[in-house]
């Protein structure tokens, strides 16, 4: 089959056509010139990478209630109603939660989901029975549960996860951040923290040592934002989260600064794991609070730079032989990122053979 209309990719957004068989780009090029000769079946659309959502808390799943309103050490910061909830729920419950959160992602297309997982061996182990057998790849970053570090503990679930992430700088020593990055990144894994989300933290403190990705960043200010760019370390912004905490970034300074931008749905207790609600919302508050971002600046945070960040450069550009599939959306073509921005969804997603083997 055919979608013709446009290709939004590393590259940026461009009139093109897509041949598909069996699911896999066979022919990219110029709208009206493919080689099939008007014999393959044609819808118009736009085709891009498959959606990275780049920060989640999965383990809270199943902690489904409206929350309070309180702020964010009072929900989700230790010792708060996150954690007595996830206390309270048996493993088979969060695995079941973790699952039916992944399954949804995967109804939309997600292609690979960064957690931060917490309690420890346990909880890396639980997300790793509930993603078995599920076609996205699934990134933990687990966390140790004992203060000071057992180095015991760290080695066994550095052994099952793919790095750390913590909390924030404000609620770890310097101490314990440097021994767990050392140690991630001696065994070639990831060391990721949160940072200025409550209020702002100097870029010194979060930035040593310094880490593999970022979270929010809500806090910062535009000299803050120019110093972690400079850097290249990515940052994953969650703007429903923070909105319920009454927060928004300004996502067009994050772009004039030159931040590597990626997106998240952040915890699953507070939203649902949408990276299509997350987009539209991103767009449409910067529009609201007067400090609008470019479509384009979205669409690449949540479709190309992910996988550039996860060294899986082949799946960021459509091309023949791009590694995995891409995505096609049933979508004007007209501005395609702001089309893939503001109206995307699991509904508009176009088959492209590789679920018949065609």
């Amino acid at each position: 089959m055919i979608v013709e209309g446009a290709v939004v990719d590393v590259d940026g957004a461009r009139r093109a056509y897509v041949r598909f068989r069996k699911g896999q780009v066979v022919e990219v090029g110029s709208p009206g010139t493919d080689s099939s000769r008007g014999k393959e079946h044609r819808v118009h659309g736009i085709v891009t990478p498959r959606p990275v959502n780049s920060h989640t808390h999965l383990g809270d799943a199943a902690a489904a209630r409206e929350p309070p309103h309180a702020g964010v050490a009072e929900i989700v910061g230790p010792g708060g109603l996150k954690f007595r909830l996830l206390a309270e729920r048996s493993a088979v419950e969060k695995e079941h939660a973790m699952r039916s959160a992944l399954e949804r992602m995967v109804r939309e297309g997600v292609g690979a989901v960064v957690d931060f997982r917490e309690e420890g061996v346990p909880g890396v182990a639980q997300l790793r029975r509930a993603s078995a057998g599920l076609p996205i790849e699934v990134r933990a970053l687990g966390r140790p549960t004992a203060r000071p570090i057992v180095p015991g503990e760290l080695s066994r679930l550095l052994r099952i996860a793919d790095g750390i992430g913590v909390s924030s700088a404000r609620e770890e020593t310097f101490e314990t951040r440097n021994r767990l990055a050392d140690r991630a990144h001696r065994m070639g894994k990831w060391f990721a923290l949160h940072a200025s989300e409550e209020v702002r933290e100097k870029p010194d403190e979060y930035m040593r040592p310094r880490p593999d990705l970022l979270v929010h960043l809500t806090k910062a200010s535009p000299d803050d934002l120019e110093t972690v760019a400079k850097t290249h370390v990515p940052v994953a912004v969650c703007l429903r989260s923070n909105a319920l905490f009454g927060r928004s970034p300004d996502l067009a300074a994050f772009a004039r600064a030159g931040v590597r931008l990626l997106i998240g749905s952040d915890n699953a207790m507070l939203n649902a794991p949408s990276i299509f609600r997350e987009t539209e919302f991103a767009y449409l508050a910067g529009r609201w609070l007067g400090h609008p971002v470019d479509a384009q600046y979205l669409a690449r945070a949540a479709y190309v730079e992910p996988w550039l960040w996860l060294d899986q450069p082949g799946r960021a550009r459509i091309a023949p032989g791009m590694t995995g599939t891409p995505l096609a959306f049933r979508l004007p073509t007209e501005d395609p990122a702001y089309q893939l921005v503001t109206r995307a969804t699991a509904q508009l997603i176009v088959p492209t053979g590789a679920e018949r083997g065609e």
